[in-house]
């Protein structure tokens, strides 16, 4: 989930009360407690400036309830070290997820609240500018195709991408979980693509969208891929609950409707790349 994926709203009346949201036999909630990863912009960092943070404001705001975290790195086991930690006499430490994709069978899954997809990024005024779409890039000659080095993070769909389109040669991969808890994926372009390592590299949308708002010099060009047979590229994002909590996670799929003009002004101020079309249906509880 770190690096990836790198996943109109089904109608549910909002009932912004605290003690509607918990389960029958809950206490009523006084904070809405959020797991998070510390350190993993665009979506969340301590400083409460990734695109999930602001969402869960959103909720809190909503909700009447004050936001909290629960930081552990995402890495392996992040769900049982998280949502599910629970020690002998205690409450749980965070009762949701603000991103997973839509599928993700660790959680009870919400309806999603956006669809993004893989994107291309580069930089201006080095060896792409003739390069304005995706059909440019893969129509290039065959000679400068060859001196191309696209960073991509292992074993994500990027990686499907270039063997498809013959580019395995020139994929540079980066580990998709590292035991540094200082790195986080937004590197890959904020690094070593701005520093002219790369000539290019493919990562989740979120995270081009992001960078290539924040990194001024020198300006990067987003080109959001599609999904092609036998490569999917684009997924759906949406929130995750633990299983049983069927009141909960109604509670949720009621904030995600009511407030989604609010959420899309979120992800278009951080620059995610959308497409088009969201499903209607959840998981089940």
């Amino acid at each position: 989930m770190r690096a990836a994926a790198g996943l109109a709203l089904c109608g549910l009346a909002l009932t912004a009360t605290a003690q509607s949201a918990a389960p029958d036999d809950a206490p009523p909630r006084t904070a809405l407690r959020v797991c998070q990863d510390p350190n993993n912009l665009p979506f969340a960092n301590l400083q409460g400036e990734g695109i999930e943070n602001k969402i869960a404001e959103l909720f809190g705001k909503a909700l009447g309830l004050p936001v909290s975290y629960y930081s552990v790195p995402q890495r392996f086991n992040f769900v049982r070290n998280t949502l599910k930690f629970k020690l002998p006499g205690e409450d749980f430490r965070c009762d949701i997820l603000m991103g997973v994709p839509v599928g993700f069978d660790q959680v009870s899954v919400t309806k999603p609240y956006y669809r993004s997809t893989y994107a291309l990024v580069f930089a201006k005024g080095r060896a792409l500018d003739a390069v304005h779409s995706v059909d440019d890039f893969l129509a290039l000659d065959a000679a400068q195709r060859a001196r191309l080095r696209i960073g991509i993070y292992d074993r994500s769909p990027a990686s499907e991408w270039l063997n498809k389109h013959q580019l395995v040669d020139q994929g540079v991969p980066y580990h998709i979980l590292n035991a540094d808890p200082d790195q986080y994926p937004g590197q890959i372009i904020e690094n070593d693509l701005a520093s002219g390592k790369l000539d290019a590299a493919i990562v989740w949308g979120p995270i081009a969208g992001y960078f290539a708002q924040r990194i001024k010099t020198p300006q990067l060009q987003v080109l959001p891929l599609a999904s092609e047979p036998g490569v999917q590229l684009d997924y759906q994002m949406a929130m995750g609950v633990r299983y049983g909590e069927r009141a909960w996670k109604q509670q949720i799929e009621s904030l995600i409707e009511s407030k989604h003009s609010e959420i899309q002004a979120i992800l278009q101020a951080y620059g995610v790349p959308q497409v088009e079309g969201v499903a209607h249906a959840s998981a089940k509880p």
